[in-house]
């Protein structure tokens, strides 16, 4: 492996800060849309084999996005550090971080991954999943978890390109990844050139080839980076500065991210109370949600480095330029994509399945929860700005309060008398106050820091 470069400028602390959202989130929304479409290619095919195995995948959609957010927080952690540090002008730094953060992205990695594999019964009966979709369940679950690891050493290498601003090479890591499932998916799972295909387990072998490739990918990019990798930096120096660094970052970033997909599973485990066209209309309308806020979630994600490295080399007024475009867009977005999903929900559903019955639910979702997609905007690209500025404690908490406080008790009260209609009432309430905190949040971290600074001279 190679040393790093001599010099590795913090890039996004001058020029255009709207050219710099530009050229960041629109390869993360590339990035992002080919991991997406997954979904719903998997959804489309697994669709194809009947509405049971449909709703089995629609139980695990929630698991498989909590365990990704898990290892989104730990990419976060990691593009956090490095940018600040690229903000500051340490290059051994941010050197030492990178690297350390690969390694730890790993090992977490494999202890996720076998925590999922011993718990998976557990998770899924408090889920209400019938014990007639267990055994799909399962088929799907055992190769997902000995992959696993995969996908984090992804989020690894992630976290360090994002935090030099390369958002580009994590765009093309991610279709790297989506490309290996668009070929494979239709094999592996209904099956093709006269092979049977393996059912719904045929989905899971095609994630960790597609994981595998991923590594691959990123390991050959990163390369040709300021910070490649160089396990060698973590030799005989003091490992307690870059995990504290990574770790108090990443793990409230970890939880925050995953937050939101708990409370998606519980919702699953309620809307399971209403029937099985209820979870599956529920699901595949989730993973059509998912591809079209392909932009909110790419805005998070580069926001990171923006911020970042402006806070880090002291211009809180290009962090702050940086956020009002990123919060303007999220509400415009979000209310054009809810207009239209409004208007043709039952045309999307149909795509999935024919069922009458999954495509009411289908429409019925999309018909109310679509207009908290601006706040789900709000929500997201507020918690990347605080888990760039070091205050992921904050994300963590507003999080915790939109799921606890808002959406569970919304749903509880409601449903009785609204059936699943209560369930998606619940998530457009949380989105909405997931708006307001994060507006609120951002305005009070600005403001207390500015004043720390007039303070300090």
């Amino acid at each position: 492996m190679t040393s790093p470069a001599p010099s590795a400028p913090a890039k996004l602390v001058t020029g255009s800060i709207p050219g710099h959202l530009v050229s960041q989130t629109l390869p993360a929304v590339v990035g992002v849309a080919a991991i997406m479409s997954v979904g719903i290619i998997d959804a489309y095919f697994v669709g194809q084999l009947g509405p049971q195995p449909l709703a089995a995948i629609s139980f695990i959609f929630p698991v498989s996005v909590a365990c990704t957010s898990l290892g989104v927080g730990v990419m976060v952690g990691i593009n956090s550090v490095v940018a600040r540090a690229l903000g500051e002008g340490n290059l051994e730094t941010a050197a030492r971080r990178a690297n350390f953060g690969i390694v730890f992205a790993c090992l977490c990695g494999i202890a996720m991954g076998l925590a999922l594999w011993l718990a998976s019964d557990a998770i899924f009966a408090a889920m209400n999943a019938p014990a007639h979709l267990m055994p799909l369940i399962h088929a799907y679950m055992t190769p997902y978890a000995m992959a696993f690891p995969l996908s984090l050493a992804i989020m690894g290498f992630n976290g360090v390109l994002r935090g030099q601003g390369e958002a580009r090479r994590t765009s093309t890591v991610s279709i790297a990844f989506a490309s290996a499932n668009w070929v494979l998916n239709p094999i592996l799972i209904t099956g093709a050139f006269g092979f049977e295909g393996f059912g719904i387990a045929g989905s899971a072998y095609a994630t960790g080839i597609g994981w595998a490739m991923g590594v691959g990918m990123a390991l050959w990019l990163l390369r040709g980076t300021p910070l490649p990798l160089n396990l060698g930096l973590l030799r005989n120096c003091d490992l307690i500065d870059p995990a504290r660094a990574i770790i108090k970052v990443g793990l409230p970033a970890a939880f925050s991210n995953a937050i939101n997909p708990l409370g998606l599973a519980v919702l699953t485990s309620r809307i399971a109370l209403e029937g099985e066209a209820a979870v599956a209309g529920f699901g595949a309308a989730g993973r059509l949600q998912s591809l079209v806020l392909v932009p909110l979630l790419g805005l998070s994600g580069a926001i990171g480095a923006i911020v970042g490295q402006n806070w880090g080399a002291g211009r809180d007024d290009r962090a702050a330029e940086a956020v009002r475009y990123a919060f303007g867009f999220c509400i415009v977005w979000g209310l054009i994509v809810a207009g239209a999903m409004m208007a043709a929900g039952a045309t999307f559903g149909r795509v999935f399945t024919d069922d009458p019955a999954v495509v009411r639910e289908f429409d019925l979702y999309l018909k109310i929860a679509a207009w908290g997609y601006a706040g789900f905007g709000l929500l997201i690209v507020g918690n990347g700005i605080m888990n760039a500025v070091d205050r992921a404690s904050f994300a963590l908490a507003q999080s915790v309060a939109r799921v606890f406080l808002v959406m569970l008790p919304v749903a509880l009260v409601l449903q009785p008398r609204m059936g699943s209609a209560a369930i998606y009432t619940a998530e457009l309430a949380a989105n909405l106050f997931g708006a307001v905190s994060a507006l609120l949040l951002v305005r009070f971290v600005f403001a207390r820091h500015a004043a720390a600074q007039r303070a300090a001279r």
